[in-house]
């Protein structure tokens, strides 16, 4: 049975730049941090950032939880990323945004006033 999100993990060809980026973003630094893997721990799901691959925007939707999406797609772009898609109401107060990071991924965000941390497993 698939228990849910796990790991997200987006090609970073430079692995020093991607872990500077995404610390700022999620604001908090990795918890494993080799030249082969970045790790971090993201309201207990993972981020990975590998050092190979291509980066790209046709790759796996992510979306990670914020509480206010429009304060936070405004304060990611101002650490460099751009705008792949605006924020758009989905339906049920339901609100989505996609960004593009420095290296060429989609950094997806989801705003979900039904989203109940308790039923993580």
């Amino acid at each position: 049975m698939i228990k849910g999100l796990r790991t997200a993990i987006y090609p970073t060809p430079d692995l020093a730049a991607g872990k500077a980026w995404y610390s700022k973003v999620f604001q908090k630094e990795p918890y494993f941090d080799q030249p082969f893997y970045v790790g971090f721990e993201i309201g207990g799901f993972e981020l990975g950032l590998l050092p190979d691959g291509e980066p790209g925007k046709a790759g796996s939707q992510v979306y990670w939880g914020v509480e206010d999406i429009a304060k936070e797609v405004q304060r990611i772009l101002a650490l460099g990323a751009s705008t792949h898609s605006e924020i758009q109401e989905v339906g049920e107060g339901i609100k989505v945004a996609e960004l593009a990071d420095p290296f060429g991924n989609v950094l997806g965000l989801i705003e979900n006033p039904h989203f109940d941390r308790a039923k993580v497993a």
